[in-house]
């Protein structure tokens, strides 16, 4: 009994973590069983009731009367369409679209057109240009001229005829035809009206695309309709999609039967007419504010608020006039974004004082993240040292270099930023000056911004004259701003790729490697890629290529690829110097190849994958990008593992190993992108040939060509640890490079300490 006692004691214990989650589910059971029984119940007894049925409200249809929705819900509701492939016809790859919102049905927001003339078409739109057109996501500029000459930076649509009517009629026409389909909005507007772009975009955000839409400053018909309104031109006027698809087909009728000279008061009438819709100056709840400019109007003392909350304002007589309106709307935006920040502020630091934390959870600036809190001492975020004069942590290593350029310019503003802000906070009673910078510390926090911390020396004064000199510490930051989606060209992965490997007598023992990987990864997959090879002789070697080739081995094994694809053909060049410049070798090659070949500069310890030529295809974009993958390489076996096992597994991929930033052996590029850059090398050099000697290709796309230089890490391209030969004939710098890329290739601090270590213990022992 005391053993079965015992033994209940300890099955109790085992259940007694579980007795929760066991009555848990006892529970809901039965508490399912009776929910399931009563519902049951209660449908019995509404089929078995007898009397007449109950009507449906007024106007309801039959459907909602019985509990289902109307025909007004079926575009709410779910429809599962089942897929069914007739399988008497032949499969058809589907075509998918290029971009995603085109295949949902997605618009663009707006599209805007400016009418301009012969007159205005070099003064008042440029002007317009200048002043609003980036704020737009799509603007075009219309005209009556014949083959006009098109001001830089401006696309322009002619249509031939100057007549008012004539060009709003092809205007809405050519609108309809190219951009219909494309955006939600329509603006029209002319050129000598100023009207605030980021004020549009907010309009249109706030109304349904479902109705048509005919918005602007409404103005009456001379001798017309008393009801019937037209959208004054002067000021910009709105039209909807929906509007513009009904307009369309009536465009023709209204050009032959209605008269008139103003082509704003033909548009509406035609839209009244046809359409039945009059324009009006609100609607949704928004309102389409515009001021009537007069003359002789002082903008810089204007302070009504119509003219601050104007959309659009008219008549710009002059291209001065439509800078100082953008000046002084500009300066108007920026207070109303100040006293909001400073609102947001307030309220930021009411609401935390009702935090856990209170005030001492109050972030500085208020608003802006926090700084980054490194969880250990390897994410912590140096600082970089500076005077005026000098910056102490300089892009190539060195540990001292000139202030110049971009960093110049950022160290000069924020010291005038400081000093600016001191005297902001301690006037009237001080006004400081700068004498002098003692130091700066400057850091990029990832989550808020750029950090600076300056010790000033100043010059104090007071009211009464007397100044002293005193040292204040300040500290800044310049948080990130709104991030900006860069538009960038369409490219697709179908382009071929045209492999270039140079190769020493120092690389034979990695050839085979490389020649296998391709094979593997681009000739077996029928990947578009091709290979050309770049044998460098020595002029020795040369000499003697006719007895022993060096090369010979490597030939054999392109013969063998050969006879393996039949389709396949591996060419060579030799070429002959000492000195094997990057960029004279890929002048040999480029004048090989047509211009728009895309080139991969290889290097022979690089395994070639479908992943990064993909990668190589989307990055690099004609006229406009190039790109330099940073490869990954591996670090020495013998110091990492030190006599282990080599870890091989998925887990370990990336690991043991750094990028290698020191090395630009690899690049993806055009071959008119280079030739254009090489052009200017050679306007800029005057035939100094030993000058390409100190230059890799990277330095003639980074100083000779206006493209995007697209650096970034690459995963796909991971190398082998070997041991590089550098020659010493090259430039100091190239040479340095190639040093420390040997040398932060061995293997990483922890272990190189181990390694030491180890070292230590066997000599002590």
């Amino acid at each position: 009994a005391v053993a079965a006692a015992m033994r209940l004691g300890a099955v109790l214990s085992a259940l007694r973590p579980a007795l929760p989650l066991l009555l848990g589910l006892s529970l809901g059971c039965s508490l399912s069983l009776l929910r399931a029984s009563w519902s049951h119940g209660a449908a019995e007894e509404r089929c078995l009731a007898q009397g007449p049925p109950v009507p449906p409200a007024r106007g309801a249809p039959p459907e909602a009367a019985e509990g289902r929705p109307g025909l007004g819900h079926e575009d709410f509701r779910p429809r599962i369409v089942p897929y069914y492939r007739d399988p008497n016809k032949p499969y058809k790859k589907v075509l998918r679209t290029r971009y995603i919102q085109t295949e949902l049905g997605f618009h663009e927001r707006l599209f805007v057109a400016v009418l301009t003339s012969k007159a205005t078409l070099n003064t008042l739109a440029v002007a317009v240009n200048k002043t609003v057109a980036h704020h737009f996501p799509r603007l075009l500029y219309f005209t009556g001229l014949r083959s006009a000459k098109v001001p830089h930076g401006m696309v322009l649509v002619a249509h031939g005829d100057e007549r008012p009517i004539w060009l709003m009629y092809e205007t809405m026409n050519y609108i309809h035809q190219h951009f219909g389909s494309d955006y939600d909005w329509f603006y029209i507007m002319q050129d000598d009206t100023y009207a605030q772009a980021e004020q549009v975009k907010a309009l249109v955000t706030h109304l349904s695309i479902n109705q048509d839409v005919y918005l602007g400053r409404a103005e009456e018909f001379i001798g017309g309709d008393e009801q019937a309104r037209y959208c004054h031109g002067g000021f910009g006027y709105l039209l909807s999609r929906s509007l513009l698809l009904k307009l369309h087909p009536h465009l023709d009728s209204c050009r032959n039967e209605i008269l008139s000279v103003r082509p704003d008061e033909w548009l509406g009438r035609c839209i009244i007419d046809f359409l039945g819709i009059t324009c009006v100056s609100q609607l949704q709840g928004q309102h389409y504010h515009t001021y009537e400019l007069a003359k002789n109007t002082e903008l810089e003392k204007e302070e009504e608020e119509e003219f601050q909350a104007a959309l659009a304002v008219h008549p710009v007589s002059d291209v001065t006039l439509m800078y100082r309106l953008h000046k002084q709307f500009s300066r108007i935006q920026l207070d109303r974004v100040y006293q909001e920040i400073q609102d947001l502020q307030m309220q930021i630091r009411n609401l935390t004082a009702l935090t856990p934390a209170g005030e001492a959870g109050v972030t500085w600036p208020v608003g802006i993240n926090a700084p980054f809190l490194p969880k250990s001492r390897f994410e912590v975020i140096s600082w970089d040292y500076f005077t005026e004069q000098h910056l102490f942590s300089c892009p190539d290593g060195s540990p001292k270099c000139e202030l110049s350029g971009a960093s110049k310019a950022d160290v000069s503003e924020i010291i005038e930023s400081a000093v600016e802000q001191l005297n902001r906070r301690y006037q009237p009673l001080l006004r400081f000056s700068k004498r002098q910078l003692l130091n700066g510390y400057r850091r990029f926090d990832p989550t808020r911004g750029m950090e600076y911390t300056l010790d000033l020396l100043l010059e104090a004064a007071t009211q009464k004259g007397h100044s002293h000199v005193l040292a204040k510490r300040v500290s800044l930051v310049r948080p990130l701003s709104k991030v900006e989606i860069i538009p960038m060209p369409y490219v697709t992965e179908a382009t071929r790729v045209q492999l270039v490997l140079p190769l020493t007598v120092q690389d034979l023992d990695f050839v085979a490697n490389f020649l296998d990987m391709f094979a593997m990864n681009t000739l077996d997959t029928h990947d578009n890629a091709l290979l050309t090879l770049l044998f460098i002789y020595h002029p020795y070697d040369a000499q003697r290529v006719g007895q022993v080739d060096v090369f010979a081995g490597v030939k054999a094994m392109v013969g063998e690829l050969e006879k393996r694809y039949a389709e396949v053909k591996i060419p060579w060049i030799s070429v002959k110097t000492e000195v094997p410049s990057q960029v004279k070798l890929m002048d040999i090659v480029s004048k090989k190849h047509p211009v728009d070949t895309l080139f991969f500069l290889a290097s022979v310890w690089t395994e070639i994958n479908m992943e990064f030529l993909n990668r190589c295809r989307m990055n690099t974009i004609s006229n406009w990008q190039v790109f330099f993958p940073v490869h990954f390489q591996e670090f020495n076996p013998a110091l990492v593992y030190r006599g282990e096992q080599t870890a091989s597994s998925n887990t370990d991929f990336l690991r043991d190993g750094h990028f290698d930033r020191h090395s630009f052996a690899e690049a993806c590029f055009y071959n008119s992108d280079y030739m254009t850059a090489r052009t200017k090398l050679a306007a800029d050099i005057l035939d100094r040939d030993e000058v390409l000697e100190n230059m890799e290709v990277f330095d003639v796309f980074l100083h000779y060509s206006g493209l995007h230089l697209f650096r970034a890490v690459e995963p796909g391209l991971v190398q082998k640890y070997t041991l590089r030969s550098c020659n010493p004939r090259l430039s100091e710098e190239l040479y340095h490079r190639c040093v420390l890329s040997n040398l932060e290739g061995l293997a990483s601090r922890s272990h190189l300490a181990m390694a030491l270590f180890e070292q230590e213990q066997a000599n002590s022992t």
